[in-house]
């Protein structure tokens, strides 16, 4: 008899196409793995997958693989809704947000979360924008927290608060390419904030995928400027840390620099950095959670989006 135990198994060999890989991550040998497929290929009177190197599916198998999914988020989906329904006592809450971003939101919504819910379970899944699109499509993470607008279907937006990327400038930078203009080029940048300003001086970018690099290739495209990149990396802090020490220019979310600093506009002035505004559109956004349209939006799931918007 087929049973959800079953459909995991298959789905696991379908999306891995190696037994090897597939067993490894059910924690199962491969000959029991092996057998579990055999008793579903005999159970449906079907080949599921064609036995070569690599493993490849049927036909059958690509409509079994389709089917499996939706069993599997419907399950998921009826195991929520029950939890629901005993009294909000217990349950589970996937996260996901990026790595820099978790470290500044998280503790302002987390404590009063568990605060009023301690007995939901919380998962926190780190990663880059398009990770956690892809996480949140295969059912992997219940929200995902980044800019808007959010590039893959069927994700249901909801609104956060405004964020801004501000322009990171080290006063090294100007030394070397504004000799004697340095004061004269801040006010200009503060009066008017345009990059084609800077178009001879290197810049520190993240990785491609992360949505702050999506919004910086989008400025460069608008200001039609083909910037010098001196280095690219996953971590936004390291482009911020080697800023710091004159390396070249970046982008940095004026959130992740609020609320330590006596500065009315709550900017941290760290000593060598300039940070401005810029007067392109894209560099003003919005910070929102994202959730798979159509799939049932738990309790734990829904007061965890109200506590944020009333923490941040």
């Amino acid at each position: 008899m087929i049973n959800f135990l079953n459909i995991e198994y298959f789905l696991a060999v379908a999306e891995e196409l190696n037994i090897t890989r597939a067993a490894k991550r059910l924690y199962i040998s491969q000959q029991s793995l092996s057998n579990h497929i055999s008793n579903m290929e005999k159970e449906f009177g079907v080949q599921l997958f064609n036995r070569t190197m690599p493993l490849t599916l049927t036909y059958a198998g690509r409509s079994l693989k389709t089917r499996a999914k939706q069993l599997l988020d419907l399950k998921d989906e009826t195991y929520r809704e029950l939890s629901d329904i005993k009294d909000f006592t217990t349950g589970q809450l996937s996260i996901g947000v990026s790595h820099t971003r978790g470290r500044f939101l998280l503790p302002a919504i987390l404590p009063a979360y568990r605060e009023k819910f301690p007995n939901i379970e919380l998962n926190l899944v780190e990663g880059n924008s398009q990770e956690l699109s892809s996480a949140l499509i295969h059912g992997e993470i219940d929200l995902m927290v980044d800019l808007l607008p959010f590039k893959v279907e069927n994700v249901e937006s909801i609104p956060i608060c405004e964020e801004e990327i501000l322009l990171v400038v080290p006063d090294q930078i100007l030394d070397l390419f504004f000799p004697g203009e340095q004061d004269e080029i801040k006010k200009r940048l503060e009066e008017n904030p345009d990059i084609l300003l800077l178009r001879d001086c290197p810049y520190l970018l993240i990785h491609k995928g992360n949505r702050v690099r999506t919004i910086a290739d989008e400025i460069f495209e608008d200001a039609q400027l083909s910037p010098t990149i001196l280095l690219e990396t996953e971590n936004i802090e390291t482009v911020l840390a080697l800023a710091a020490k004159g390396m070249g220019i970046t982008f940095y979310p004026r959130m992740f620099v609020s609320g330590n600093t006596d500065n009315k506009d709550g900017v941290v002035r760290k000593t060598g950095l300039n940070y401005y505004s810029l007067n392109y559109s894209r560099s003003h956004g919005v910070l929102a959670f994202g959730c798979h349209r159509g799939r049932y939006l738990s309790q734990a799931t829904k007061e965890f989006i109200r506590i944020s918007k009333e923490n941040i």
